[in-house]
This record gives C-alpha cells, structure tokens and sequence, in this order.
C-alpha cells in the first residue's frame, strides 16, 4: 500500500482551476457543521469505491476530509486502485476554506 503525501491547500486550489475533480469525504455531520466547498463533490466514505468505479483512473482527484487523517486513507485507497493523480489536502477542510479560489487574471486588451 502506497501512501500518498498531503499537497498544500493552495496547491489543492490550483490543481482544481485546472480541472481536477476536488472530493470532500466528510460526514453529512461535518458538512452541516462547517460548510461546504464550492463545486466539490461530496461522497461518503462508505460509498468511495462505487463512485471510483464512476471515473477514469487517469481523472485528477484532490480529496478533503474534515483533517488529513480522514482524507489520507481515501487517497491511498484510489492510489492503490490504479487512480494515477490522487492528492488530498493537508489540514484538510479548515486549510482549503482559508485559501480563496484561484481568479484568472486579466490580461488587457489592446482598443
């Protein structure tokens, strides 16, 4: 079993604006208490290998829980199930809510 080091919330953030699926593995309970990310994904522990069978191996994947112990397991578990680019975030969904969106910039235009 490999286990998969934790990336950084703003690393987390980046890969995210460039297309990778962001999953929060945390409890209905945890949600309800802290809030939500928006645009990620929630699915339940329990229910992680049905929905890996949903996806390409090769999809990018950042997993949060409500801590990295929660998220870590889950990204071990599709590593080990031949998902190529898995990370979760460390510190979880605390970190990740403290790091805002990735905004484009703006380049201007010539009138």
């Amino acid at each position: 079993m490999t286990e998969i080091a934790p990336s950084t919330a703003a690393e987390a953030r980046e890969r995210v604006e460039k297309g990778a699926l962001l999953i929060d593995v945390r409890s209905d309970a945890g949600r309800a208490a802290t809030g939500e990310i928006e645009g990620a994904t929630v699915v339940l522990k329990e229910d992680v290998a049905a929905f890996a069978e949903t996806l390409d191996t090769d999809q990018e994947v950042v997993i949060f829980c409500g801590t990295t112990a929660g998220s870590g397991p889950v990204a071990d578990y599709l590593d080990d199930h031949g998902f190529t680019a898995v990370s979760h975030v460390e510190g979880g969904y605390e970190a990740l809510a403290a790091v805002p969106p990735v905004e484009p910039v703006e380049t201007p235009t010539a009138p």
